[in-house]
């Protein structure tokens, strides 16, 4: 497919995402603007497998997990891709999920630190994600850090976690699994 420019006057959309080279860059959409994310590194990339696998692990039939890139549609102007998502099975197709995940896990480097914590946060509260989860993976184990914030019905997100190094989160959402912050940096 032949890239087309997309002209600097209007908002993107998710069509426009098909243009876009594929270099290694992480292309999402926040309300029709363009985030550009770096490929991640080491520390990063570990600290989010290590959370798949311990997700995977306790996942009930019903859910899956994947991990980046894997596209989820909330609007025709917003497409992210968290580094770690659980959505139930008969929600996916193979090119997406079109709606909320269950969960949604951002895993914070340098260069997206206040867009995770942010706008990605604010933009899947607002289309009622019922979890989301940041993982800040500080080189140190006992350093490394969980937050995890959950809707309760149509209030805005309550942290229900913020656990470092040793200290164990127990997650109820969207299904029993406990995490410990540490053990995803090892």
């Amino acid at each position: 497919m032949a890239a087309e420019p997309v002209a600097a006057d209007r908002r993107f959309t998710r069509a426009d995402l098909e243009y876009l080279p594929d270099d290694g860059r992480r292309y999402e959409l926040i309300d029709g603007e363009l985030i550009v994310s770096a490929a991640p590194g080491r520390v990063h990339q570990r600290a989010a497998f290590a959370l798949a696998r311990i997700l995977h692990a306790a996942c009930p039939d019903e859910f899956e997990v994947l991990i980046a890139p894997f596209a989820i549609g909330l609007a025709e102007d917003t497409e992210l891709q968290p580094d770690v998502l659980v959505a139930r099975r008969d929600q996916l197709t193979d090119k997406e999920l079109p709606g909320p995940p269950a969960l949604a896990v951002e895993v914070l480097s340098p260069s997206t630190r206040m867009v995770d914590l942010n706008k990605k946060r604010a933009r899947f509260e607002r289309a009622g994600t019922p979890s989301y989860w940041v993982v800040d993976p500080i080189a140190r184990p006992a350093e490394a850090r969980l937050m995890a914030w959950e809707l309760d019905g149509h209030a805005p997100y309550r942290l229900v976690a913020d656990v470092a190094g040793p200290e164990v989160f127990h997650a109820t959402r969207p299904y029993p699994v406990s995490v410990n912050p540490a053990d995803l940096v090892r």
